[in-house]
């Protein structure tokens, strides 16, 4: 009598002919075994067999390559992101001048209808030729009768033209916002520039509003649309081998995408959600406590912001910029109001996901978690440092004594770390000290932070390995550079740890979610750091099924 078929849960998966990285103690093994979308057992091929009782459904033959965990990006923008890739592409490595970005908005425009925004993603103003921000008067050039915005690579703001500051009512006599700049020549007249919470000005009377708790990078636009934001976005990171993100900056815009990608079979992504600390109020009203969800979607904490970015020169230094001494940079917050929010997440089992680049925007992170947890003890609470870019050794042995995890991105040293040494003098070859904080045992994570870097987690461990930039500019000393078996462990098991989620995703054991990803090579034995950085998958899996394969 025929065997009856198997349910999706009963399906069985026996991967084998190559070699199986687990990024565990176990190391390396020859084959998985799966049953529905878990490992059930890791081993010889042989024992996984006789793990499934000798029924297998599909075989999976590597035919020589090899097998990793699905990376984890444990701090990114992916509803940005795709919003971002529709828009027109002035990154550096596409645009060099303001006449070369004016020229791709126009472009770009070509392709909209005639009422449409025209928006551009991703200029770095220090390198363009003329050294500095494009103005709203660059801007019209590209249109005069509708919106234009073109977005700095930090995604802390950007420029518009003169008809949107005139669409938004923003003068001369408008003041900063709370949390915000807006940028204004000598004679106080704007000039196009809007940074952090001054782009709340953009989101008009019924949009996602952040005041001082971080950039606001939240435009709306029609359900739809934000649907084909998400599945361009999570085509990128499935071909990257991405399977588990962090979204590090949530408001109703990006949570009601994914509540309604979830519904209609659209998420493909194990998601972890961090709402910005602008809804700390409403998630603590709702009776919002620990983490909520489940494997494929949850809420896990709150998002909030000590200082700016470094690539804006927002981020905090109270003895000024090298590049400037009367330029000090920002705190969203005073240091007591910022205690303030860590303790109430904190209190409520919330995990804090704090932005802090400078050494004293890192330090009020770590003193308001310290006081959070002589106040309220908790274990394992894990807050976080988000991008952590210049600790001082003192505050790495502090995040390691504090459990504080640090979530860096490597590709940021890569793209602006000659822009960083500039603002901040030498200080900035401290920038992503990822050696450092494995050599102290402070616990970190790997991420793109995409869209201000691709999610390419191979470029990402290659960049922590090389401390070297786009310009050839080689950051720091040798104990700062971080070998690429730690990198592709803080890819992967860290990001995992980041995200309370070490329990099935990031490495490869029975039990764990069977997401993992083939490559053509070992990324353990390639040499060459540039090679490693091109280096691609070919298949991505995510709970035993097929997400995305290059043959496709």
């Amino acid at each position: 009598m025929p065997n009856p078929p198997r349910t999706a849960a009963e399906r069985t998966l026996l991967v084998t002919g190559g070699t199986v990285h687990t990024l565990t103690a176990t190391g390396s093994a020859e084959a998985l075994a799966v049953r529905g979308d878990r490992v059930v057992h890791v081993g010889t091929a042989e024992d996984c067999r006789a793990a499934l009782d000798g029924r297998v459904d599909e075989v999976l033959d590597l035919d020589g390559r090899w097998v990793l965990p699905g990376f984890v990006d444990a701090h990114c923008h992916p509803v940005m992101y795709g919003q971002n890739l529709a828009w027109a592409d002035v990154r550096p490595e596409t645009v060099d001048t303001i006449d070369g970005l004016v020229a791709a908005l126009r472009r770009h425009a070509e392709g909209l209808r005639p009422d449409t925004a025209v928006r551009g993603f991703g200029y770095e103003h220090r390198r363009l030729a003329e050294g500095r921000h494009p103005t709203c008067r660059d801007l019209d050039r590209v249109a005069t009768d509708r919106e234009v915005y073109v977005m700095n690579a930090s995604g802390h703001g950007g420029v518009v033209n003169t008809f949107t500051l005139r669409k938004y009512g923003i003068t001369a006599g408008t003041p900063d916002p709370a949390g915000g700049r807006i940028g204004r020549d000598a004679s106080g007249e704007p000039t196009g520039e809007l940074w952090d919470g001054a782009c709340d000005l953009l989101t008009g009377p019924d949009g996602v509003k952040i005041t001082n708790h971080g950039p606001n990078f939240h435009l709306d636009d029609p359900e739809d649309v934000m649907r084909g934001h998400l599945l361009r976005a999570q085509e990128t990171f499935l071909a990257a081998g991405v399977t588990t993100i962090g979204d590090a900056q949530a408001s109703r815009r990006e949570l009601g995408t994914y509540l309604r990608a979830r519904d209609n079979g659209d998420l493909r992504m194990r998601t972890s959600v961090y709402l910005t600390s602008a809804l700390l109020d409403t998630a603590l009203d709702l009776g919002l406590t620990r983490r909520l969800g489940d494997d494929l979607l949850r809420i896990q904490g709150v998002k909030l912001y000590a200082d700016g970015t470094l690539g804006g020169w927002t981020a905090y230094f109270p003895e000024g910029y090298a590049a400037d001494c009367c330029h000090h940079g920002q705190l969203y917050h005073s240091p007591e109001e910022y205690a303030d929010l860590v303790l109430r997440a904190h209190r409520a089992g919330l995990q804090t996901a704090t932005h802090a680049q400078s050494p004293y925007a890192i330090g009020m992170v770590l003193d308001a978690v310290e006081r959070a947890l002589a106040e309220t003890p908790a274990a394992d609470p894990r807050h976080r440092i988000e991008h952590c870019g210049l600790p001082t050794d003192e505050e790495i042995g502090r995040m390691r004594e504090l459990g504080v995890h640090a979530v860096l991105q490597p590709q940021h040293h890569l793209r602006t770390g000659d822009g960083t040494l500039t603002a901040i003098g030498e200080l900035g070859h401290r920038y992503n000290p990822c050696g450092l904080l494995q050599r102290a045992g402070t616990s970190f994570a790997l991420s793109s932070d995409a869209p201000v870097a691709p999610p390419r987690p191979f470029e990402a461990v290659a960049a922590a390995a090389s401390r070297v930039t786009v310009l050839g500019t080689r950051l720091g000393t040798p104990e700062m550079r971080l070998a690429v078996a730690d990198g592709l462990r803080a890819h992967t098991v860290g990001g995992a740890r980041a995200l309370h989620r070490e329990d099935a995703v990031g490495s490869l054991f029975a039990g764990g979610l069977a997401d993992f990803v083939i490559t053509p090579v070992d990324p353990y034995g390639v040499a060459d750091l540039a090679e490693l950085a091109t280096l691609g998958v070919d298949e991505t899996w995510i709970g035993g099924q097929r997400a995305w394969a290059a043959s496709a």
